[in-house]
């Protein structure tokens, strides 16, 4: 993982991981050009994903859901079941909706779109490195209401008896991150400081055993509580 060599961090280690030799050269060539990333290994299916990561330890892993063999689900849930696991950034086409939500159920940072410009491709990387997702809210909301889930009762009614275990200013916390509003937004809306409302963030994090805040989001979108704060997202 990251190291820290006197007051200079060591580049971010980026693993990736596609079945298509083109779209990896392509992806190393562009990351080449950042001098605080560096591409550690390549893969083109899961099960190597998974046994490179072994080797060299990637801060950051660019996991494509469609490959042969393996294909990126069942590796992004092993990793981010690991302890000190790596980031976990989705590429894909947007036509495997239901894949993309299972990776961020499994605790991916988030996802890309494989048409992403070279420039947020590298932003993406350095955000997830520091522990935050890379899912804006409008992106986040596309998603999750396209997916047809297969029993939204019974989700809804389990998403519903873990947020049971949070106070109330908790779940208000919780329906904001699912609002896609930053911690400032946050704090302005519920009358809390920035250090406050991450204390009440990590504690939702806690309690709920998960891993960031797309986690939170999808847990407030399945118990339909944005649908009862439809008018009060971020304008």
């Amino acid at each position: 993982m990251t190291a820290v060599t006197g007051s200079v961090p060591a580049p971010v280690g980026v693993l990736i991981a596609d079945d298509d030799p083109l779209v990896r050269a392509g992806l190393t060539m562009m990351l080449g050009g950042a001098p605080d990333i560096r591409v550690v290994a390549e893969a083109g299916d899961g099960a190597e994903a998974l046994r490179l990561a072994d080797r060299h330890s990637p801060d950051v892993v660019l996991m494509d859901i469609r490959m042969p063999s393996m294909d990126g689900l069942a590796p992004t849930e092993r990793l981010r079941a690991r302890g000190g696991a790596p980031e976990v950034i989705v590429l894909t086409t947007f036509d495997a909706d239901e894949h993309v939500l299972r990776a961020l159920r499994a605790g991916a940072a988030g996802f890309l779109l494989k048409d992403t410009p070279p420039g947020e491709i590298v932003t993406a990387i350095r955000q997830v490195a520091r522990g935050y997702p890379v899912l804006s809210p409008s992106v986040t909301r596309r998603l999750i209401d396209r997916v047809a889930d297969p029993a939204p009762d019974l989700r809804r009614t389990r998403a519903r008896e873990r947020l049971a275990l949070l106070n109330d200013r908790e779940r208000e916390v919780s329906v904001a991150v699912g609002q896609g509003r930053s911690n400032a937004e946050i704090g302005a809306v519920l009358f809390l400081s920035v250090p406050t409302v991450k204390t009440h963030v990590s504690s939702v994090l806690a309690k709920l055993g998960l891993n960031n805040r797309v986690q939170i989001a999808l847990l407030v979108h399945e118990a339909g509580l944005l649908d009862d704060h439809r008018g009060d997202g971020p304008g």
